[in-house]
């Protein structure tokens, strides 16, 4: 059995939940023309039209008729995250990765990392150019699809690779970025070369402010007091956030 997030395991219940509308697939946050040449528009529109639309038709239809019915993807994915409900979990989770996998990319970014993260790279990894080749290493060379997480563990960056459904979003783990490595996110434009569409993405895509923003609300989840981004990095006790 996955151990679930406290993340998500809010009071109350919000507006989309009790209408059943957090289970619309939600617009890209730009257009699919947008990650060219890194990733194809023919692909995006795949991914995002098929792949990610499926697995939220499969959500919908294996929620029916169960107490999760009516709740936001978020809650039946916690909700069903037991041996009972593993199918409904599947579906579940895989759309949330996606969902979070579109806010890893923005155009233009990767290089340089910037904000806190930059920091944690830093005192991890050395340089950035040592995170790079970890990253683009580990889910380069990965012998099966999944996904490749850069994730905070303890107040310390980690890199991991998860299979299927597993998601450090169920665990004490915090998610900041993820790359998905599904044949159907880069086969169409890098055909078996996976190295290559993870050195692109993490070159050109990689969404830094998006992993500063998930660094900056663990943080404001763990001070109780609301910070701006730009002070999370004065916010981190000795350049590593303590547990």
């Amino acid at each position: 059995m996955i151990g679930v997030s406290t993340r998500w395991q809010d009071a109350g219940e919000s507006p989309a939940e009790r209408t059943g509308g957090g289970l619309q697939l939600q617009p890209l946050p730009y257009a699919l023309h947008a990650l060219e040449p890194h990733i194809s528009r023919r692909t995006l529109a795949v991914h995002y039209g098929h792949h990610h639309a499926g697995y939220l038709d499969k959500t919908r239809a294996l929620v029916r008729c169960t107490t999760l019915d009516g709740k936001s993807l978020e809650r039946i994915a916690t909700g069903s995250a037991k041996e009972t409900h593993r199918a409904l979990f599947r579906s579940a989770a895989q759309a949330l990765h996606h969902d979070f996998y579109w806010q890893s990319l923005r155009p233009p970014g990767g290089g340089e990392p910037r904000g806190a993260v930059a920091e944690l790279i830093e005192d991890e990894f050395g340089a950035h150019r040592h995170f790079c080749d970890e990253f683009i290493s580990l889910a380069g060379d990965r012998f099966e699809g999944g996904w490749a997480w850069l994730v905070l563990d303890a107040g310390r960056l980690r890199i991991i690779a998860t299979s299927n459904a597993d998601s450090p979003c169920f665990t004490t783990l915090v998610p900041l970025l993820v790359i998905d490595l599904w044949e159907h996110a880069y086969y169409m434009d890098y055909q078996q070369r996976r190295r290559d569409y993870v050195a692109a993405l993490v070159a050109h895509l990689v969404n830094w402010e998006f992993a500063n923003s998930n660094l900056c609300r663990e943080l404001n989840a763990r001070i109780q007091a609301p910070l701006m981004a730009e002070d999370c990095q004065q916010a981190l006790p000795g350049r590593r956030i303590g547990m």
